[in-house]
């Protein structure tokens, strides 16, 4: 389907009028800087037989950034890196974010937008059938943290989930525990997958199997990462060391060990992933994951730009490498 530039005018027939692609209309409508002059006059003489708006200014768009979550830690850096970025690109943002508009369907919306050139969506709820439709109608967006695998043909940055919980394990692993607790995020996120693929990798290498009933997933809170931490230390066998899916998760598995008068890291281990302010909040500080978050936006903003500006992108999905941080909630286990 063809977007709409205005009323019943469509981006198909400016095309027809101006003798050029929609891809063209496209690029001249959202201000897009490299397009020919000769060809930015046909398509605007195009758009006032029509009785069309005029195009946008050259980089002028407006890039709309959907981030329908609390804006704390991990999705605050984010979303301010993507904004101070966009500012250098003298591109304007319109924000969406909150959890009331996370079943609001307003994807299908963006293309018809004429003042909206382009979509940053952090880690968009929406199915990817729905991410693949907004790809067909050859409107520009990247995915920051995919909740869900992709087409190739998307463009989405993403940090090394596999690499970086399986560096956590590792560390773990050869500090000798061998029984080791797991709080994942929900099982259907793709970044949840890959951490757990990680994980038994790294069990793998020491011969251990994962066991299931150290496994819980849940939604990646503070208060969830309490109540997983509290059922795992509840098992008769309880582990000696536990994986949380974020930094809040990790402080909730905390404070549930606090609660049962078990020291950290001497009676147990706990690591987070992120690397937010709260893992330096805890006493001892929390051994966790770096991800490169304030990078991911940078990138995005970088790669959203050069789909933009018409450039050729050879490589539609970036994944950032991730690093483990050593800090003091990590230790051999009881009696090893």
């Amino acid at each position: 389907m063809a977007r709409p530039v205005s009323g019943r005018v469509t981006v198909r027939a400016v095309a027809a009028e101006a003798g050029v692609s929609i891809a063209t209309v496209s690029r001249v409508m959202n201000g897009h800087l490299h397009v020919a002059e000769q060809t930015r006059e046909l398509v605007q003489q195009a758009l006032d037989r029509l009785g069309a708006p005029p195009p946008a200014r050259p980089g002028s768009g407006a890039v709309y950034l959907r981030c329908p979550y609390v804006l704390t830690d991990y999705f605050g850096l984010i979303v301010s890196s993507i904004a101070e970025t966009l500012a250098l690109h003298g591109r304007r943002l319109v924000l969406d974010a909150g959890e009331a508009s996370q079943h609001a369907r307003v994807l299908p919306s963006l293309p018809q937008d004429p003042a909206i050139a382009g979509a940053i969506l952090i880690l968009p709820p929406e199915p990817s059938e729905e991410l693949e439709a907004l790809h067909a109608e050859g409107f520009p967006f990247v995915v920051v943290d995919p909740r869900t695998r992709l087409s190739p043909d998307i463009a989405s940055i993403s940090a090394a989930n596999v690499t970086g919980a399986r560096s956590v394990t590792a560390e773990l692993t050869a500090l000798g525990h061998r029984r080791i607790g797991v709080i994942g995020g929900p099982v259907e996120w793709l970044a949840g997958q890959s951490r757990i693929v990680g994980h038994t990798s790294a069990l793998a290498d020491t011969g251990t199997l994962m066991a299931p009933e150290l496994v819980h997933h849940i939604e990646p809170t503070l208060e969830g990462g309490y109540a997983a931490a509290n059922r795992l230390l509840d098992l008769s066998r309880r582990p000696t060391a536990l994986v949380a899916f974020n930094d809040k998760v990790a402080v909730g598995a905390i404070r549930a060990a606090h609660e049962r008068g078990l020291r950290i890291p001497q009676d147990l281990s706990v690591t987070g992933f992120d690397d937010s302010d709260l893992s330096r909040s805890t006493e001892p500080m929390l051994t966790t994951v770096r991800q490169p978050l304030e990078e991911m936006g940078r990138i995005a903003v970088s790669l959203l730009v050069r789909l933009l500006e018409g450039h050729t992108v050879d490589t539609l999905h970036i994944e950032l490498a991730t690093h483990l941080i050593l800090r003091g909630t990590t230790a051999p286990p009881p009696g090893h």
